[in-house]
């Protein structure tokens, strides 16, 4: 009797230290609800995990929206354009270089020009033609002089609307908010550049051509001297 006592008490501790010694412990039934502590720490680890995908997946969508904010920015045109001053200057500038009166940029007006009032062969013409020659000559410098003046003071004109383009490029390049904007802006200043360049080759060239022009007449008029020297000299 003693024995099956002992083996019942053994059976009995034994059982209870499983019990306490269980991760989990054993489902147990509260006002007819059934709890299974294992299902319900499963949920959680369930629920935790999807938590943190969802919260992945958010990063995520952050990440792809700021980048396509960089790429909206970066492919957002330049608000500011010259274009249009700028070729209204280059226009002016040209259109005064084809007014240029006489003797115009032309190779062919030159050729014929030179022929007809600075060659050799037309001191070749009676003495009242020698003066025409020469009045004529006088009036194609004054001209270039004329037209280059007239060239130099639309490039000084000029200079205020370059100004104020250089002012808006510039500002317009330090507020750029993208790549494409910064660009655009550093084309136009490189633009506004060459127009500034053709300005300076535009009034070069006219002067170049008044200072031709003056020379030329210079050495006519000293070839005309001889000339009339020499039939001076025939006549006596």
């Amino acid at each position: 009797m003693k024995r099956k006592i002992s083996g019942a008490l053994f059976v009995s501790i034994v059982a209870g230290s499983t019990i306490a010694l269980s991760p989990y412990p054993a489902s147990a039934q509260i006002g007819g609800i059934v709890h299974d502590p294992r299902n319900y720490a499963q949920n959680i680890l369930t629920a935790a995990r999807t938590l943190e995908q969802i919260n992945n997946q958010i990063r995520m969508l952050q990440n792809q929206t700021v980048s396509l904010l960089n790429e909206a920015k970066n492919l957002a045109a330049l608000p500011t354009s010259t274009l249009a001053e700028l070729e209204s200057q280059v226009d002016r500038t040209r259109g005064l270089l084809g007014e240029a009166e006489r003797i115009a940029f032309d190779v062919k007006d030159i050729e014929a020009a030179f022929e007809g009032r600075y060659k050799s062969s037309a001191l070749a013409a009676p003495n009242a033609a020698l003066v025409a020659k020469a009045e004529a000559r006088w009036m194609d410098s004054v001209a270039a002089f004329e037209d280059a003046m007239k060239v130099q003071a639309a490039i000084v004109g000029n200079l205020g609307g370059t100004r104020a383009s250089i002012s808006a490029l510039v500002t317009a390049s330090q507020s750029a908010s993208g790549a494409l904007q910064a660009a655009q802006a550093g084309n136009q200043l490189l633009a506004l550049q060459s127009q500034q360049l053709g300005d300076l080759a535009a009034a070069l060239a006219a002067q170049g051509r008044a200072q031709a022009l003056e020379a030329a007449r210079s050495a006519a008029i000293e070839a005309e001297a001889r000339e009339r020297f020499r039939r001076f000299r025939g006549k006596n």
